[in-house]
């Protein structure tokens, strides 16, 4: 008698037990999971054997295989020494300029995010090399920190982004010409915050790394650092020209990634590609689990029509496209505050996507914006997550680091929103697949 009409608030339920799990400071997985077994067990409607199917679904996915893949190869060119190439060749190229230093931690992390695909792995491989760089130089210990944080945002823009493979496998999108669509907004934020570094180091009379530019240093670094350049331009190629997909092309960025690290830099031995792949092994994991954990909490979300009602929400308040991503955008830079960016990618997006397709948005447009606010997340006090691990690197309160941090935050907002009403940065290139 009791579970029946426990039954009858199933869909109460999930979301009261789900946002007190959060509210408790319970990792997102674990969340999922007990939401999901508190409300199987009192709807008789649903039973563990549908869930156990969802979960053998979910997890029967060729598309995340690019996941472990991406890992692998970001951690495999990371212990290979190529982070260490790719800064000086940022260096030769924009060190000349006042506060260089400064601007060469923003070129090489948009340099490594074409490597890694993680926003966590570019701020830790960059910012151990930038921040006592900088600090060597006489840069403040705060806004150093606060260089490398937003730096590493562009991790999970630039491709390959594992963020972007995750989107395309939920949404059923297209993870090839997701990947493509974040290289121009990636390129263009670059560069929006090296302007934003060049005033600051003006201003306060930064040091140059050299003081003239010379053709003779940009060739001596890119010989060090073509191996590096050349896995973003293999992947990205290999997919624009068909000749492999997305998860075929994580595999081989792993081989590429391999051959470069023994034989070339000869930085990786047998001993640390152990400890890779176990690092990698990890990150996987986590990853993984919270994708399924995740798909069945959105199964229940489909079951109980929680879907209709927020979508049925966002089309009445929304008279139009414009008003429904400028919700959209208010959304996701709340959750970015406080979520973890996996988990608002495999909750939210299921639930905005089909309305955004029903309002005649680009698929591309609307995952290319939803995964740039996901990476502005990472750097947005209280909880960002580059934030947390570039002040790891340096020491500092985070406290500190906010008041050089949020300017930085505010500009890549501000190319979120040109981004966000101008869909032809999103849809140019993938359009050219086409």
């Amino acid at each position: 008698m009791i579970l029946e009409m426990l039954a009858q608030f199933a869909p109460v339920i999930l979301i009261v037990v789900f946002l007190l799990g959060m509210v408790i400071g319970l990792p997102i997985t674990w969340a999922l999971g007990i939401t999901t077994i508190v409300t199987v067990a009192i709807d008789p409607g649903v039973t563990f054997a549908v869930v156990g199917q969802k979960l053998f679904s979910s997890a029967d996915n060729f598309a995340m295989l690019a996941v472990p893949g991406f890992f692998l190869a970001g951690d495999i060119m990371t212990a290979g020494g190529l982070s260490k190439k790719l800064v000086e060749f940022a260096d030769s190229l924009v060190g000349w300029v006042t506060g260089g230093i400064s601007l060469v931690a923003i070129v090489s992390c948009a340099f490594f995010a074409a490597i890694s695909g993680s926003s966590a792995a570019t701020t830790a491989a960059i910012g151990g090399i930038m921040y006592p760089e900088m600090i060597k130089r006489g840069y403040p210990s705060d806004y150093s920190t606060a260089v490398q944080a937003v730096g590493g945002t562009l991790g999970i823009i630039i491709p390959p982004s594992i963020v972007f493979v995750i989107y395309g496998s939920t949404n059923g999108v297209s993870i090839s010409k997701l990947l493509i669509s974040g290289m121009l907004p990636g390129i263009l934020t670059a560069i929006a915050l090296c302007i934003y570094g060049y005033l600051v180091a003006k201003k306060a009379n930064f040091p140059k790394s050299f003081q003239d530019f010379s053709i003779k240093r940009v060739l001596k670094s890119l010989k060090g650092a073509i191996w590096a350049l050349m896995m973003p331009l293999i992947i990205l190629g290999g997919i624009y020209g068909g000749i492999f997909t997305p998860t075929e092309s994580a595999m081989v960025a792993c081989a590429y990634g391999l051959i470069v690290s023994f034989f070339v830099t000869r930085e990786l031995t047998v001993k640390n590609f152990l400890d890779v792949v176990s690092k990698t092994a990890a990150s996987t994991a986590n990853v993984t689990v919270m994708f399924l954990a995740a798909q069945v909490f959105g199964f229940l979300i489909a079951y109980y029509d929680i879907t209709t009602t927020i979508a049925n929400f966002f089309v009445a308040v929304s008279p139009n496209w414009i008003i429904f991503m400028a919700l959209v955008f208010f959304l996701l830079v709340i959750t970015g505050m406080f979520m973890e960016v996996g988990a608002t990618n495999v909750i939210l997006s299921p639930l905005l996507a089909p309305v955004a397709a029903a309002f005649g948005i680009d698929p591309i447009h609307f995952g290319m914006v939803f995964v740039f606010l996901l990476a502005l997340g990472q750097a947005t006090p209280p909880f960002g997550s580059t934030m947390f691990i570039a002040c790891g690197i340096s020491g500092e309160r985070v406290a500190a680091v906010i008041k050089r941090l949020l300017p930085f935050v505010l500009v890549e907002y501000a190319c979120a929103l040109v981004f966000t009403y101008v869909p032809w940065f999103s849809t140019f290139l993938p359009n050219l697949m086409t």
